[in-house]
């Protein structure tokens, strides 16, 4: 009984979307690895393992629906604190890869809890600002709120994952906004922010004053205004990837047929800079399919968060939202040249495991709303 409402109830329209981007990046990720990045044995390892994430991230989807989202308000305290221990836990014990202490490995599989953290952040942050609702007018009011969120990004940031830390930035404004925070003050602190990070990378390139980056870190966060500057060093992806956008034209160059990615030109290909294997191979045409596909999952999180039954879900959803519109906007940018290269993945289409996971898991939470909008007895 509880099952058959469930589905008659479900948002087939969210799923559809979902479903039809994770298509497309299943075949994204097949052509982008098939000659450069598997072995000769299996030329399919990478689209093989990628299913084996959907699968494992629909099966947590579909627990979720099976579970009332206002219980989780309860736990909310626990789960911060879980949290912050996964994320220390990484310091400690965590695998290093690609400069980066980010992964716990368990056997022969290595998760990112920083992934996960931004699920598990956006769900108690929900819960604690639902508490503050109407209370958020002033400064002072939203300082206990940024020591909730600082302690789990500083732990990220010593990863470091600058990147994910700055995802965590776009969610706390974006929830925020929708718990009530007079705009105007949410507009001064993100310009306060942005010129403070200015003025400090300034002074710091030319007065040498201490900055809480490392130099790779900083050149991968200003390239962008000149790849050509270091085109052989820290400019060579971004300017890879624009090539391979570029010469994508109208239709694209075809699946498998794509010179930048075929000849392993662009790095990356299958995790941060696949949207430039889908430009380059499907051209203009399929972007916009993509990008269409974006704003039917944005527009729909949108309605749940609008139609939510509650505040704390309402929340939730706005997080959501915030979280996936903070990836694309970013990845996308850094692959056509106007943002800086982060490594964030494009939800529900780059390859990856912990983020397939969280994504999917994001995405049984939104239906979760959706289901349960209405007092229907479960």
């Amino acid at each position: 009984m509880q099952a058959r409402r469930i589905l008659k109830n479900l948002d087939y329209s969210l799923i559809l979307a979902v479903a039809l981007i994770l298509l497309l990046g299943l075949v994204a990720i097949s052509s982008a690895t098939h000659v450069t990045g598997n072995d000769a044995q299996d030329a399919y390892r990478y689209v093989k393992m990628q299913l084996l994430w959907v699968f494992l991230g629909t099966a947590a989807a579909v627990t979720l629906l099976f579970w009332r989202y206002e219980e989780l308000v309860r736990y909310y305290k626990i789960l911060y604190v879980v949290n912050l221990v996964l994320l220390a836990a990484v310091l400690i014990t965590g695998r290093e890869a690609l400069g980066a202490q980010r992964w716990i490995q368990i056997g022969p599989f290595s998760f990112q809890p920083s992934e996960f953290a931004k699920i598990i952040i956006i769900v108690t942050l929900a819960a604690f600002l639902a508490e503050r609702e109407e209370q958020l007018s002033r400064f002072r009011d939203l300082l206990p709120v940024f020591a909730f969120i600082g302690v789990p990004m500083v732990l990220i940031m010593l990863q470091p994952d600058l990147g994910t830390s700055l995802v965590f930035v776009g969610i706390t404004i974006g929830m925020l906004f929708m718990a009530g925070a007079k705009p105007l003050l949410l507009g001064g602190l993100v310009a306060g922010g942005l010129f403070t990070a200015i003025g400090w990378i300034w002074a710091h390139l030319n007065y040498g004053v201490w900055l809480p980056l490392k130099e790779y870190q900083l050149q991968r966060l200003i390239i962008f205004l000149d790849p050509w500057s270091d085109w052989q060093g820290a400019g060579y992806n971004m300017i890879q990837s624009q090539i391979a956008i570029g010469s994508g034209g109208l239709w694209g160059r075809g699946i498998y047929n794509g010179t930048q990615n075929q000849l392993n030109f662009l790095p990356e290909q299958h995790t941060d800079f696949i949207f430039s294997v889908l430009a380059e191979e499907m051209g203009f045409v399929g972007v916009i399919i993509l990008l269409t596909l974006y704003f039917m999952l944005l527009y729909r999180g949108v309605q749940i968060a609008a139609q939510a039954r509650d505040t704390f879900g309402t929340l939730i959803a706005i997080g959501i939202v915030s979280m996936l519109i903070f990836h694309i906007f970013v990845n996308i940018g850094m692959n056509i040249g106007i943002m800086p290269v982060t490594g964030l993945p494009l939800p529900y289409f780059s390859y990856g495991g912990s983020a397939m996971l969280a994504d999917l898991i994001a995405l049984g939470l939104l239906l979760n709303i959706w289901v349960r909008r209405q007092k229907i007895v479960f």
